[in-house]
């Protein structure tokens, strides 16, 4: 999950995106970064946004059918109006996330994020982070100050090679050569 574009409101986080349409009554199928995915049919209502458009929708129902969402729509009765809404991002704000115990943080929290070694080398800034299958991994991208100008693919697997998150210092502590 990646944080939208901020406004006057709370940051908001994007959860899906609408790929394309199913049927002729206005259903689309929606893509989700949600774990589950149909988790994103929890919240009622979505701010869909592509480019400068932006636009809040009530999501009626849905199910899951392969690696994708069919969702139903307020409003949206048919094929035409739901092609209108494909390549929309999916967000919600921030503040509807469910909380999370304590050491555990949604994906946006960690993006952006410096990046350090036990000897203190600065290895750059996590652009996002990748669902492997076996773990997630933090995709970090050099910045002003880094030791290098490598992208560095580096496994997040907290108390193993993420040793310490401080998101008031905006760093994370890891276990990792620079060599490597």
């Amino acid at each position: 999950m990646t944080a939208a574009p901020e406004s006057t409101e709370s940051p908001r986080v994007i959860l899906g995106k609408i790929v394309s349409v199913q049927g002729l009554r206005g259903a689309v199928k929606v893509y989700s970064h949600t774990d589950p995915l149909d988790n994103v049919l929890e919240y009622a209502e979505w701010t869909l946004t592509r480019g400068s458009e932006q636009r809040t929708v009530s999501v009626l129902g849905g199910r899951l059918q392969g690696r994708v969402l069919v969702v139903q729509l307020k409003g949206v009765n048919d094929r035409n109006q739901a092609e209108e809404l494909v390549n929309f991002e999916i967000s919600v704000e921030a503040e509807a996330l469910p909380e999370l115990e304590e050491g555990e943080f949604y994906w946006y929290q960690l993006e952006g994020l410096q990046v350090i070694n036990l000897e203190g080398q600065l290895f750059g800034k996590v652009d996002h982070l990748l669902e492997t299958g076996s773990n997630d991994v933090m995709v970090v991208k050099p910045c002003a100050g880094s030791i290098d100008q490598r992208e560095r693919l580096l496994p997040y697997l907290p108390g193993q090679f993420v040793l310490n998150i401080d998101l008031d210092a905006a760093v994370i502590q890891v276990d990792w050569d620079a060599e490597f």
